[in-house]
């Protein structure tokens, strides 16, 4: 799916929407990616001459990256962060790079849900942690 398509799903716009495609690739497995653009808000001030994508928005994207393992769960709702656990940073990502989530499901006890998932770039592992969202109605 590209931008346009996870939009049925994502309730994000620009500047927000941080996927620009997502595929399931297995049951219970998405793969999304997203090209950090060289002047995201973001990174600007973060750091001036080093910029660097915020751990936080890592998790985001990862948030982003992991929907298309619940989207049949998200008719009338959606899914807000309940939690982030063992999250972990390894490595730097930077405007320019490609950003890989491999996501998958880890529980879902409605109106819980839990994803596993990974950040790489170039095959390097950049972020991890498990990520838990409530369902709730979408207004």
């Amino acid at each position: 799916m590209d931008r346009e398509e996870l939009k049925r799903y994502l309730p994000h716009r620009e500047p927000m929407l941080l996927v620009d495609s997502s595929e399931v690739v297995a049951e219970g497995k998405v793969v999304s990616t997203y090209t950090i653009p060289e002047d995201a808000y973001f990174v600007q001030g973060h750091f001036p001459g080093n910029p660097i994508v915020p751990g936080v928005i890592l998790c985001e994207i990862m948030a982003q990256g992991s929907v298309l393992l619940f989207k049949d769960k998200l008719a009338g709702r959606l899914g807000l962060y309940a939690g982030l656990n063992k999250v972990r940073f390894k490595r730097q990502v930077h405007p320019g790079e490609t950003v890989e989530v491999r996501s998958s499901m880890s529980s879902s006890h409605e109106p819980l849900i839990s994803v596993e998932a990974k950040a790489y770039v170039n095959d390097e592992l950049c972020c991890s942690g498990m990520l838990s969202f409530m369902l709730t109605e979408y207004k």
